[in-house]
């Protein structure tokens, strides 16, 4: 080869490498939609979320884009915050922090992919036809369809036997606030109990809240299962222990916050099933061929420590159901 007709040729092979990124597609993007903020949903729901999605090759940063849009607790944001997270086009919209975020996504599209991940039951919440069917645009994973409430006023009853007022700690805005607050009342009654409902929209209102328990004296507190709660745990742990106040939770995570006791299924594994089903729709399945996912497995969790502080001894018939005694 001359000389004269080598350098074009390495000049152009050169050039080939850049020419092949420029042409190769931009990154998808996931959405996130949530209730709360991104602080709170890192370590809660993100982190196992990430687990899930790399266990289907993807890796955020590396082969998979992420946009986040958080509503700080103000649920009347929710559906500007889905029109704004539309317009970066996303793959598929992922929601967090319960159900009001799912319903706001689903409404803003009937297109993209929507992988929610909530409490209750995402049929009755007009989500999806039904579990195996979703049929539509919308899949995920539910927790806390049958008697939940009501084993774990039966559980606080047990661990404090000489609580006669119990409350009941429910967020208003929470789409699943009446169907929860009639579960509540049904136990409450099953057991000869008098039931105290507060609510609470925020970090504030959850203070107040504490301080209208011993208001009312109430002995013992019920937890509800909420995408506000769920972040504030910590908080809510620490404001029981500082008002005396046994409380049941609805997630393991509460306990290992310092709960007295939890009875339910845990956040973490939920949002790591939702992590895979994100991958499975970034690979290309619809979401109306992924059957909603429900969690079924239910752990009674104690906090050993706390009980002890707290001056409670609990009865072996209970120790012996618990999944894990934390010390």
């Amino acid at each position: 080869m001359k000389r004269r007709e080598f350098i074009p040729l390495l000049g152009g092979a050169a050039a080939w490498p850049f020419a092949a990124r420029a042409q190769q597609p931009a990154m998808p993007v996931i959405g996130f939609l949530s209730n709360t903020s991104r602080q709170l949903d890192d370590a809660l729901r993100l982190v196992p979320f990430r687990e899930g999605l790399k266990e289907t090759g993807y890796v955020e940063g590396r082969n998979v884009a992420a946009e986040f849009r958080g509503a700080a607790n103000q649920l009347d944001r929710l559906p500007l915050l889905a029109a704004d997270l539309l317009h970066r086009q996303p793959a598929v919209i992922v929601t967090l922090g319960g159900p009001a975020s799912a319903i706001a996504a689903k409404a803003a599209s009937a297109t993209v992919p929507i992988v929610f991940t909530i409490s209750g039951d995402p049929v009755e919440l007009g989500l999806v036809a039904s579990f195996n069917r979703p049929g539509g645009n919308v899949t995920g994973i539910a927790t806390f369809l049958g008697p939940v409430v009501a084993k774990q006023f039966e559980a606080l009853n047990e661990a404090v036997p000489t609580a006669t007022v119990i409350g009941y700690l429910l967020n208003p805005g929470n789409p699943n606030t009446e169907r929860y607050t009639r579960e509540a009342e049904e136990a409450a009654r099953a057991l000869g109990l008098k039931l105290e409902v507060l609510h609470a929209r925020n970090e504030t209102e959850i203070e107040m809240a504490f301080a209208t328990l011993v208001q009312k004296r109430v002995s013992a507190l019920v937890v509800m299962s909420d995408g506000l709660f769920n972040g504030q745990r910590e908080q809510i742990a620490a404001l029981a222990a500082r008002y005396t106040m046994p409380a049941i939770y609805p997630y393991t995570e509460y306990a290992r916050a310092g709960g007295l006791m939890s009875y339910g299924t845990s956040v973490g594994e939920a949002y790591r099933q939702a992590g895979i089903y994100t991958g499975r729709i970034l690979h290309g399945v619809k979401p109306a061929d992924l059957p909603v996912i429900l969690l079924t497995k239910v752990e009674l969790v104690i906090n050993a420590k706390t009980a002890k502080a707290l001056g409670i001894s609990f009865p072996l018939s209970l120790l012996g159901r618990a999944y894990e005694v934390i010390e």
